[in-house]
């Protein structure tokens, strides 16, 4: 049987990667959780009235976004709207041409990313320059991030110092802080040449129009302070009814995505500079985007609109650790892609259905998803529309269940398979009759057997309960 292209791809992938990305998620998840049960009393709840407000959002945002649009106008503020991709990128285009903007600094933004709207840039001859350090290095190689918020989580130090090598940044030098001082040299007069500077937004708040965004180098602030034009590109989800809810959500956000208690620069955007600001952009732009967003809320799989693009689901997840983001074949890869690429790809979903085909679901996403999303369950929709709609790659990697079910029905089948299982611990893998489980059995490891007598012990408690019982009734 053929096996997963996502299995395919964790095959190849090379034993460092694999290792720095595991050894990176692991250490993010494991702070991330001790400071939240350190710092909160019960962090679950605090997730799921997270969650609950940005269900209200996606329940409401026939509400939400026109009033959101009349604050920021309000602010003085242009708002535009892009059903697609590519009427965001035009946007885009039509507001640098009708400046004579040629050079633009982008913040780190997701929805850029998903849209293309570098590549869509240069084809018009604009430089559209990536100042997150991430961003930058993946820019420069001709890659794509392999993590929502650790866009290299996939590259060691050597390969960079070899790219800045290349690219002229100075000699090979694979020391972090010379590698980060080298791009900061770089990209300083970058920002001052720059006409146009482009953000995302974490969240717009729809109380006061503000637009939130939260950074850990202060790129962001670089791209908006010598620029005369800011664009911030935001996806149609991106909002909040209120200022107070803002509380929660940075609270949580910034412990999922870098186990930090707040992000180092954390930015209120109300609009262009005022008259009495030194600095600053003198025309602020708010492109919103649906890029097949409308569909997804249209979806039994809404839910997903909640996220806010930490990253924890790919830091606790065992198939990401395994395989990376460009396993994914998508912007957003692990858990969280596995639901929402298929979704944004619309008719193309049949070529990414067996995403949600790679996961465990052992529902550890769910359990550490700051706005509580129930990805398992959206996992398993998603599979049950792949089979529903015939998509080939659907059902690749997936065994008949006849046999399974045929075994589990039957009490004596299934004692054979458990004893069989057991077997397995000892018996020589050359010697498994069966070619396809002896392959299986080559990449893994059964658990050690431990207990075994489960039905002894049932009827050993439960038949004098049952008597207890019943002469307690008998009694009353």
């Amino acid at each position: 049987m053929p096996r997963q292209l996502i299995d395919q791809a964790a095959a190849t992938l090379p034993a460092d990667k694999r290792v720095s990305v595991y050894q990176s998620t692991k250490a993010t998840h494991e702070k991330r959780t001790k400071l939240l049960f350190d710092q909160f009393n019960d962090p679950d709840l605090l997730r799921q009235r997270a969650g609950e407000i940005k269900q209200h959002v996606i329940e409401n945002l026939d509400a939400l976004l026109p009033a959101v649009e009349a604050k920021l106008k309000a602010n003085g503020a242009y708002v535009h709207w892009a059903s697609t991709g590519e009427a965001a990128c035009e946007a885009v285009l039509r507001i640098m041409q009708a400046r004579g903007a040629k050079k633009m600094v982008k913040a780190k933004t997701m929805v850029s990313e998903e849209i293309e709207l570098a590549h869509y840039l240069e084809k018009h001859g604009i430089e559209a320059l990536e100042t997150d350090l991430g961003e930058f290095i993946v820019q420069i190689d001709k890659d794509h991030p392999s993590h929502i918020v650790r866009p290299i989580i996939h590259k060691n130090r050597r390969e960079i110092a070899t790219s800045f090598e290349r690219e002229g940044l100075g000699a090979y030098n694979d020391d972090p802080e010379t590698i980060t001082r080298r791009a900061r040299q770089f990209l300083r007069h970058k920002y001052l040449q720059a006409d146009v500077g482009l953000t995302g937004a974490n969240f717009v708040s729809v109380e006061s129009g503000r637009i939130v965004l939260v950074t850990n180098e202060g790129n962001s602030r670089f791209s908006l302070a010598a620029p005369k034009v800011h664009i911030a590109l935001v996806g149609i989800e991106k909002l909040v009814p209120r200022d107070r809810d803002l509380g929660v959500l940075l609270n949580l956000l910034a412990r999922s995505a870098t186990a930090q208690q707040l992000t180092v620069y954390t930015e209120f955007i109300s609009g262009p500079k005022a008259p009495t600001q030194p600095d600053g952009p003198e025309e602020m732009h708010v492109i919103f985007v649906d890029n097949g967003r409308t569909d997804v809320l249209a979806s039994e799989c809404r839910e997903i609109l909640r996220c806010i693009r930490c990253g924890a689901c790919l830091n606790v997840c065992p198939v990401y650790r395994q395989a990376s983001g460009h396993a994914y074949r998508s912007v957003y890869p692990g858990p969280v892609g596995a639901v929402l690429s298929p979704l944004l790809a619309g008719k193309k979903f049949p070529e990414l259905a067996d995403l949600p085909k790679a996961s465990s679901l052992c529902g550890a996403c769910n359990e550490v998803c700051p706005v509580n999303i129930p990805i398992p369950d959206l996992l398993l929709r998603l599979r049950e529309k792949g089979k529903r709609e015939g998509a080939p790659l659907a059902s690749v990697g997936t065994p008949p269940m006849g046999a399974w079910a045929l075994m589990a029905s039957q009490p004596t089948a299934w004692k054979a398979a458990l004893f069989g299982g057991k077997a397995l611990n000892y018996l020589p893998t050359k010697l498994i009759p069966v070619p396809a489980l002896r392959a299986w059995e080559e990449k893994r490891a059964l658990p050690e057997w431990r207990g075994g007598e489960f039905r002894k012990w049932m009827k050993s408690r439960s038949k004098p309960q049952n008597t207890q019982n019943t002469q307690k009734g008998r009694d009353a």
